[in-house]
């Protein structure tokens, strides 16, 4: 029995041995799994990372193109724009040795793992690309200094152009006037429209006038804004704003009910408003810091109810202005035929202390102005498009034609008011308030212009 124990505890013993084996050979399996498992992740990442580059590099190249385009066009154009560009060309560089650092590493890596020729070839073409790209960013550098050499030189010869042009015309506006002075000559051009706003009262009050006070107080900056009741004939209600920064921001303002003023010739000067009272030919002041009504004189001769209105702004019968040189109102007489009356008014009596008779038919006009003693005519070229076209000089009794376009953002000009203030033009353009600058000659030149002759007399 002894001997059978032997026997059996040998052979347990003989069977351990393949058991410890097959364990080991299991844990060596393990770990090779995992190692391969790792490896494996690290082949996918690589894989990533190039696919992420490639898609990089192309987004490189694209943009790269599209700065090629803007070279191109600028080079056509004369154009260049500035601001930036070694920046931009250092940040391109930077982005291209970033890329070709990575396709190295990637390279290297791939060659220690054993990495097979699919991702040989990615790399490859990642790697042409990059060429590609850096061989694209040195032309576009050559380039656009080329195009920045270039355009200097035009700018250079541009600005020797504009200093012989000053030195052979001193007429040329050179120097800023100051407010209320008339130290110049005729009007020389108008700017693009300045957009403000639409009315306070809305899309559909079309009609209207607005501007500045003209009077010549510097400490006060009164706005008004007075759109005309739908009809574009009843004026009922104005606004006064004491700023700029109010009138456009619809705050502080003053709001008046007034119920008798007839069209959108009206205008405020000194602190008063002048209009047509309605239905009459009689002119109206309105005081407006009680909004009362101060005084009403009939205007000799004038026609009213829409009789000699301006084209295509009715009930325009009476149209007041104010500038550097007082109070004035524009009209029509059947006596001067239709034709453009002009008469300079006693602000205080409204008495009529000149008057001047123009060529010129009124219901040819789309609108006037009055600056520095001229009176200014606009006639409709387009439905964008307004010229001044003819002046009357009251200072010498001259009148004569110009050809000055202004453009406009709707069909009709119901109102223009000049302010020699700023030398601005408060146009209310279809229920809009729009505003122009205006540039003039420096030295008094009205009795050579082109065209001039000699108008009717003044009485």
């Amino acid at each position: 029995m002894a001997q059978s124990m032997v026997w059996i505890s040998s052979r347990q013993y003989t069977s351990l041995i393949p058991l410890q084996q097959i364990e080991k050979l299991q844990n060596t399996a393990e770990e090779l799994v995992k190692k391969y498992e790792l490896e494996l992740s690290k082949m996918d990442e690589h894989t990533q990372a190039i696919r992420a580059q490639e898609k990089t590099m192309l987004e490189l190249i694209q943009h790269l193109e599209w700065r090629q385009q803007d070279s191109e066009s600028e080079s056509e154009s004369g154009h260049t724009s500035y601001p930036s560009i070694d920046h931009q060309w250092e940040n391109l560089r930077w982005q291209l040795l970033e890329a070709e650092k990575l396709l190295t590493q990637l390279k290297a890596q791939a060659r220690v793992m054993g990495k097979g020729n699919s991702n040989d070839s990615t790399l490859q073409r990642v790697h042409g690309q990059v060429q590609n790209a850096s061989i694209i960013l040195q032309y576009l550098v050559n380039s656009q200094e080329d195009n920045l050499r270039t355009t200097l030189h035009k700018l250079s010869a541009l600005e020797s152009q504009l200093s012989d042009c000053e030195k052979q015309n001193p007429d040329l506006q050179t120097q800023n006037l100051s407010s209320g002075s008339c130290a110049h000559g005729t009007l020389l051009s108008v700017s693009r429209p300045l957009v403000v706003q639409l009315n306070w009262r809305g899309f559909y009050y079309k009609a209207g006038a607005w501007g500045r006070d003209t009077g010549l107080n510097l400490t006060s900056s009164l706005y008004w804004v007075a759109p005309l009741r739908s009809d574009g004939r009843y004026f009922d209600y104005y606004r006064l704003h004491q700023s700029y920064d109010d009138l456009v921001l619809f705050k502080d303002y003053k709001e008046w009910k007034m119920g008798y003023g007839d069209g959108s010739g009206n205008t405020v000067y000194k602190n008063f408003m002048y209009f047509n009272y309605y239905g009459t030919g009689d002119m109206a002041k309105v005081d407006l810091a009680t909004n009362t009504l101060v005084l009403r004189q009939p205007l000799p001769g004038a026609t009213y109810n829409n009789r000699f209105s301006y084209a295509g702004v009715p009930w325009k019968d009476l149209d007041f202005a104010g500038d550097e040189k007082g109070l004035w109102v524009v009209y029509s007489t059947e006596e001067n035929k239709g034709n453009l009356v002009v008469s300079q008014l006693n602000a205080s009596t409204l008495a009529v202390e000149k008057t001047w008779r123009t060529g010129q038919y009124k219901p040819v006009v789309s609108g006037t102005f009055m600056a520095c003693g001229v009176l200014y005519a606009l006639r409709s070229l387009s439905t964008r498009q307004e010229e001044i076209f003819y002046a009357f000089d009251t200072n010498t009794g001259q009148e004569y034609h110009l050809s000055i376009l202004l453009d406009k953002m709707l069909e009709t000009l119901q109102s223009i008011n000049y302010s020699p203030l700023d030398r601005k033009l408060y146009v209310y353009n279809d229920g809009y308030l729009v505003m122009y600058d205006l540039v003039f000659q420096r030295s008094q030149t009205l009795s050579s212009a082109k065209g001039a002759k000699a108008g009717p007399k003044g009485t």
